[in-house]
């Protein structure tokens, strides 16, 4: 069942089921040596170098399918090529079993996995519901912003400290894959996007043309909440990172093509230099029931999408997915991909923090936590396709999202974490990390936590200057070096102006901070000619 996660309801065409759907795997890469000594002539340099930072060497997945096989396919009787995926080394095809079978014979054929399970036992299927949450958000995005009926959903998860430091998502890329973003080149809210060319460029995997601001206005409604922006009245969580807008989903049918379109526009995202990808959308069944996957199937490594972003986030991207809306009915657990072993999977809570009951719950079938953590996806404020603001949605395609513009701004103030490390960062953050449960996971995460834990020095060495704890609420220490007895603290607003001044000695190591209120913080240590900066929170 394939979720928007959005409660809308479409047509869904009948259509008969005597072609088949497979993935026909590979078995090489003719010519792959070239490739990794030419690495730009597979990946962008921003891939290379967000690779780079996190320590990530290339491998064979990075290399493309080696294109004569793909032709040879092609010609086959009655086969037509719907998608392709260098990660899997394969390509999903669709004709008649018999035809599909009869590429077994291809020297260069591995392995073939129908999507249908009364014909393959690899599991490749899926299904998917359309169903989508909104959130209420007016917010403002900096000290200059007016976050208007955003802030709750804002200041749940302490992004407005973030943002009154300016980390706003700038110089971060997000990938959205969606059902279509429609009005996002002509509506309002999106026009500060658009004159800061922070729409990079995106594609619509689905008619396999350049027109993506096309389709069903779910994906509108979700780059809103990261990118919009309607001061006193919305603005979304990373009003100032960029954007690709990829079309993967089908709003007229569903299909395991769908699943292969989404792994197809991750290797794309991979390839510009993406850094996070948000998707809103989940599979557990199709039109042909055939292809439906059980709760089994939710382990994170059965399910051809699911595998696909874990290979998504080997690559070193961020990967945040919609866990669901099936928390009140017969089949109430996530969904794939939400299920992968790396997804940062996002449930939905009320604007109170109370769960929502509509909230797909885990744990996955092998027993980990899920979803990882939550926001509010309960009547937030969205945007439609005609720029139109309101709260009359709800759905965990709207928490996430929510989630995924917050990643963009912490990863902008910790800018040398891995993806593993930011991940990691967010969900110790969460209120519930020490008893998560199956509605809110790890629940509800606090980012100014996980910026201060991100500048935190996990171990004090006495050849340092330290400033501890960070955050902190009435007061702060200093260790100093061993070899200084005496410095100096400054400490500054985010627009510069000094707000304190201490000297400090191994007798007075302790600054208060109960004149301060609360926020982000810059600070200045000086000892005997050596100094050191960074960042303190303050909270109440």
């Amino acid at each position: 069942m394939k979720k928007i996660y959005i409660f809308l309801f479409l047509l869904i065409t009948s259509t008969g089921f005597s072609q088949e759907d497979a993935w026909v795997y590979f078995k090489d890469k003719p010519g792959s040596q070239t490739y990794l000594d030419n690495p730009l002539t597979m990946l962008s340099q921003r891939s290379l170098d967000r690779r780079l930072k996190q320590g990530i060497t290339l491998d064979s997945k990075d290399i493309p399918i080696y294109q004569p096989y793909i032709d040879q396919i092609i010609t086959s009787t009655g086969i037509t090529v719907k998608a392709k995926s260098k990660w899997f080394n394969c390509v999903h095809v669709r004709g008649l079993q018999t035809n599909i079978t009869a590429l077994k014979l291809l020297s260069f054929v591995e392995k073939i996995d129908f999507a249908n399970h009364s014909i393959s036992t690899g599991k490749i299927s899926a299904t998917k519901k359309v169903k989508t949450k909104l959130e209420n958000k007016n917010a403002k995005t900096s000290s200059t912003f007016n976050y208007g009926n955003s802030a709750n959903q804002i200041q749940m998860l302490n992004g407005q400290l973030l943002h009154q430091s300016n980390y706003t998502g700038s110089g971060k890329i997000i990938a959205v894959l969606d059902a279509g973003f429609p009005g996002v080149n002509t509506a309002q809210p999106f026009q500060k996007l658009r004159d800061n060319n922070q729409i990079l460029g995106g594609y619509d995997y689905v008619n396999r043309n350049a027109n993506f601001y096309t389709g069903i206005s779910h994906g509108t409604s979700v780059l809103s909440l990261m990118g919009g922006f309607v001061d006193n009245a919305l603005v979304g969580t990373a009003p100032d990172a960029s954007y690709y807008l990829f079309i993967t989903e089908d709003g007229s049918k569903e299909e395991p093509l769908e699943l292969s379109n989404w792994v197809e526009a991750a290797e794309e995202a991979d390839y510009l230099g993406v850094d996070i990808i948000n998707t809103s959308l989940g599979y557990t069944e199709f039109d042909n029931p055939n292809y439906n996957f059980t709760y089994n199937d939710m382990n994170g490594s059965t399910t051809f999408i699911s595998k696909g972003l874990d290979i998504a986030f080997s690559r070193g991207m961020v990967c945040v997915v919609s866990a669901g809306n099936e928390g009140n009915e017969a089949w109430h657990y996530i969904s794939a991909p939400a299920d992968a072993l790396n997804a940062l999977a996002i449930g939905a809570v009320k604007a109170d923090e109370t769960y929502a009951t509509f909230s797909s719950q885990g744990p996955s079938f092998d027993g980990r936590v899920k979803p990882d953590v939550t926001a509010q996806g309960q009547n937030p404020y969205v945007l439609d396709a005609t720029g139109n603001i309101s709260n009359s949605g709800s759905g965990t395609s709207y928490s996430g999202p929510i989630i995924a513009g917050m990643v963009a701004c912490l990863w902008q103030a910790l800018p040398t974490k891995t993806n593993q490390e930011i991940k990691q960062l967010i969900t110790r953050s969460a209120d519930r990390f020490a008893m998560p449960t199956v509605e809110f996971g790890y629940g509800i995460p606090d980012f100014s936590l996980a910026l201060a834990n991100g500048l935190s020095v996990a171990d004090f060495s006495k050849d340092d200057l330290i400033l501890y704890p960070n955050p902190a609420s009435d007061s702060v220490s200093v260790s100093l070096p061993a070899k200084f007895d005496r410095g100096t603290v400054f400490i500054y607003s985010i627009l510069g102006q000094k707000v304190l001044e201490q000297k400090i000695t191994p007798q007075t190591s302790i600054i208060s901070l109960k004149s301060l209120h609360e926020g982000v913080y810059l600070y200045k240590m000086e000892s005997d000619g050596f100094s050191k900066t960074g960042k303190i929170i303050k909270k109440l």
